[in-house]
C-alpha cells in the first residue's frame, strides 16, 4: 500500500489522528481505539469490508455485540473512504526521549531580531493566504539551506525572536504561525530544527512546536499539556 501524500497520521494507545493538509487550512480527524484498528488494518493493505470482518470476530469473541460493531465499523469506513482518509504518510517516529524548554524570555542580537522578523512576515503569509500544503512545500525547501542542526538554546533564541516579532504584528500568532515563523527563523540564521504537527487524546487537541535535538522548543507552562504525538515532521534528510 503506498502512502497517500497529504494526509498523515499521529497513532497512539488512545487512538489515532489523521491531518490533511491537501486543501484549505488544513483539517483534523480523530479515531477511537476501535476506529484506530480499522484504519491500520486498512493502511497496511486490508481491504475495508475484511478489516470489518476481523474486527467483529475480534470484538465478538470479547463478548462485544458483533451487530452493533459491524453497523459503528462499516459506517466509519464508508466516511473515511468518502473523505480519501483511509490511507496516509507512515506515522511519524518519535525520539526516544524529549524534553519540554519553557518559552525563554533572552534578547538575541540584531541578527535574530531581523530573522524573526522574516520568518514571521514569511510564515503569515504562507499560512493566511495559502492553503497549508504550500506552507509545508516552503519548509521543505527550506531544509535545502546550508547550516547545521540548532542547539536548543539556539532554538530558544529564534523562537524568542518570533514571539518578540509577533508583538508588532495585527492579530494572534497562534502555535502554527510561530513554529513555522521559528522554523524560518532559525533558517536565516545558518541552524536547521525540526517542524512538528502533532496531536493529543487525552484531552483532544492539536499542537504545531519546533524541536532541536530532543528538545521541544518554546512551550508555555500554563496552557501545554505533554505528550503530543508526531503526525507531520519537517527536516532535513540525511
Amino acid at each position: 500500500m503506498k502512502d497517500r501524500p497529504g494526509v498523515y497520521a499521529a497513532a497512539s494507545p488512545h487512538g489515532l489522528a489523521l491531518i490533511d493538509i491537501r486543501t484549505g487550512h488544513g483539517k483534523w480527524r480523530f479515531l477511537d481505539p476501535v476506529g484506530s484498528q480499522l484504519w491500520q488494518k486498512v493502511n497496511a493493505g486490508a481491504r475495508p469490508a475484511a478489516a470489518v470482518d476481523a474486527l467483529v470476530a475480534y470484538w465478538h469473541s470479547k463478548g462485544v455485540d458483533p451487530e452493533r460493531v459491524r453497523t459503528d465499523l462499516t459506517a466509519l469506513a464508508t466516511d473515511l473512504e468518502r473523505l480519501d482518509l483511509l490511507h496516509a504518510v507512515s506515522p511519524a517516529v518519535e525520539p526516544d526521549a524529549t524534553h519540554v524548554r519553557f518559552a525563554a524570555t533572552t534578547h538575541g542580537d540584531l541578527t535574530r531580531q531581523l530573522a524573526g522578523h522574516a520568518g514571521l512576515l514569511l510564515a503569515l503569509a504562507l499560512l493566511r493566504c495559502l492553503p497549508i500544503r504550500i506552507a509545508t512545500t516552503a519548509a521543505r525547501a527550506v531544509t535545502r539551506l546550508p547550516g547545521r542542526a540548532a542547539l536548543p538554546l539556539e532554538a530558544d533564541a529564534a523562537f524568542a525572536a518570533v514571539r518578540r516579532a509577533a508583538r508588532y504584528w495585527p492579530g494572534r500568532a497562534a502555535c502554527l504561525e510561530e513554529s513555522l515563523a521559528a522554523f524560518f527563523a532559525a533558517a536565516l540564521t545558518g541552524r536547521r530544527v525540526r517542524w512538528v504537527l502533532g496531536a493529543r487524546f487525552t484531552p483532544q487537541g492539536a499542537h504545531a512546536w519546533i524541536e532541536a535535538g530532543n528538545a521541544i522548543i518554546g512551550q508555555d507552562e500554563s496552557d501545554r499539556v505533554w505528550p503530543y504525538v508526531p503526525a507531520l515532521t519537517v527536516e532535513r534528510s540525511h
